[in-house]
């Protein structure tokens, strides 16, 4: 029997360098690090609830509120050490933000500092964590700036604010059933697996790429009554299935981690959707930009997939704060298309006599005063 060969993570980095004769390696080493912290990060999830595993019986409990106003459990605060600690002592990089963290961390004495930046958040959909879903770490590398790098002076807010176009490198991590490290470097998007007897990260996905055309969706429906019309004429035409306007059925899921959801776009096609709407006026989406949306849409488009806000390509936002929220839509590309289209068209398109669409009030209007 002849053993399939594979190749690990840092036999594909090596292999990706040798397209730029002239790079240091600081990068692949960068990306290397982030995988341990991955890694580590897995091994905690895995432990869960047990007793004397990292993180103890009390891993899911919420301890605080973090900058983002939500509760924070001692599995967000041990995976944002991870990342943290296993890359600030490399030399690689100029700085980190994270969703875990109001300002940006800086590379703490005596470690030399680089000329990357790394934004991330260190355990997506970490409230499922009490239900046994799977959860996930989302990542993206930046250049940092020229005049920081020459400096080397702490990194500001602004250093970060950098559309998602001018990503070097995007990925997530997959804690599920098994452990998965999903990555693009620019040149398409590959799949690892960890291999548990090795301790290494396998290529067994090495060519990702997002069907055009699909026939389920995934969006939160308990937000119905604040969905932009757009959005309501999509789901609708959807949910009418082969008899409506679409002429086929759709499948609809959601399982409230963004890691799972985009996963399951890669491994098989579909849309997700959790656009801007009217549940807050204030705040025009929910997922953040910089960390959530922009890697997530890097490695879509990366595999053939379109990424949006509804009403402008996602990778052109400009972002204007570091824990910017955004609304977002992606997936097979010509629904997201079919998306965008319902967005540019002008109001009078929108069957707004439809019950779907139209005001709605506590009185009927012969009763109304």
């Amino acid at each position: 029997m002849t053993l399939q060969r594979r190749y690990t993570l840092t036999q594909y980095l090596i292999e990706q360098r040798r397209r730029f004769p002239n790079a240091s390696g600081d990068f692949n080493a960068l990306l290397l690090d982030v995988a341990l912290a991955c890694k580590a990060i897995a091994r905690s999830v895995a432990f869960g609830a047990l007793e004397g595993g990292p993180g103890g019986v009390a891993a899911s409990a919420p301890t605080q509120v973090n900058v983002q106003g939500e509760q924070q459990k001692p599995l967000d605060v041990i995976s944002n050490d991870y990342f943290t600690q296993m890359t600030e002592w490399g030399g690689h990089l100029a700085g980190m933000a994270s969703e875990e963290m109001e300002q940006p961390y800086q590379i703490p004495p005596p470690h030399q500092r680089g000329k990357y930046l790394l934004v991330f958040d260190p355990l997506d959909g970490s409230s499922n964590i009490d239900v046994n879903v799977t959860v996930g770490s989302i990542f993206s590398i930046l250049r940092a700036p020229q005049a920081v790098i020459d400096s080397g002076r702490d990194v500001t807010e602004a250093d970060f604010l950098q559309p998602g176009c001018q990503q070097l490198a995007a990925g997530y991590a997959l804690y599920g059933p098994t452990t998965m490290l999903i990555l693009s470097v620019g040149n398409g998007v590959a799949g690892f697996t960890l291999d548990p007897n090795l301790g290494q990260f396998m290529l067994t996905h090495p060519a990702i790429r997002v069907p055009e055309d699909t026939q389920e969706f995934a969006i939160n429906a308990s937000n119905a009554r604040f969905w932009e019309p757009p959005v309501k004429r999509y789901v609708d035409e959807c949910l009418a299935g082969r008899t409506g306007a679409r002429g086929k059925d759709f499948n609809m899921r959601w399982i409230a981690s963004m890691v799972a959801e985009a996963h399951r776009i890669l491994m098989r096609g579909g849309v997700f959707l959790y656009p801007r709407d009217t549940k807050d006026i204030a705040m025009p989406g929910r997922l953040r930009l910089l960390y959530e949306a922009n890697p997530i849409g890097f490695l879509m488009e990366q595999a053939g997939a379109r990424v949006s806000t509804g009403r402008e390509p996602l990778l052109q936002v400009q972002p204007e704060a570091l824990h910017q929220r955004i609304g977002l839509i992606f997936g097979s590309k010509h629904e997201v298309e079919r998306i965008e289209r319902y967005h540019a068209e002008p109001p009078e398109h929108l069957d707004l006599a439809h019950p779907l669409f139209g005001e709605r009030s506590l009185f009927r209007e012969e009763m109304a005063l």
